[in-house]
């Protein structure tokens, strides 16, 4: 009976071990824009895209999420389930902002970068007027 149990118990550990990094949280990096410094998690995949910040009720100080797709194309994004007022910065393959926008609460309507881009950061909305960030600047990734 012991035995039956011990082996139960490590087949269940294993099954933990093998689904445990889908469950873990989402890559970080540390972006630098003029003298600020922004934690964002990373959605490069198909799936943390689609989710994106959706049901939320809150998101930290000094916090987004940076969108990363292959290649610059025209990148739209709503508000569909997210809850929060955001501000949304598009990003060209060279890291430079090409467009800072506005975004409501769980307004559906697209909001477009008006050329193609290959990121897409979503903060707080007025953090990008907070620390005086505007097109033309360029960000860094922290190492």
């Amino acid at each position: 009976m012991t035995h039956k149990l011990i082996k139960k118990f490590s087949l269940f550990l294993l099954f933990v071990g093998l689904i445990s990094p889908v469950y873990a949280d989402p890559a970080q990096k540390t972006l630098i824009i003029n003298e600020s410094k922004l934690s964002v998690e990373i959605a490069d995949t198909p799936s943390s895209q689609q989710l994106g910040l959706m049901h939320r009720e809150t998101l930290d100080p000094n916090h987004g999420m940076l969108f990363v797709f292959e290649e610059p194309q025209k990148l739209c994004f709503w508000m569909k389930n997210t809850l929060i007022p955001l501000s949304i910065a598009y990003i060209d393959q060279n890291f430079k902002i090409i467009d800072i926008l506005d975004m409501q609460p769980l307004d559906e309507t697209p909001i477009c970068a008006k050329q193609d881009a290959q990121y897409a950061l979503e903060v707080n909305q007025g953090w990008f007027k907070l620390n005086n960030i505007k097109i033309g600047n360029l960000i860094g990734i922290s190492k």
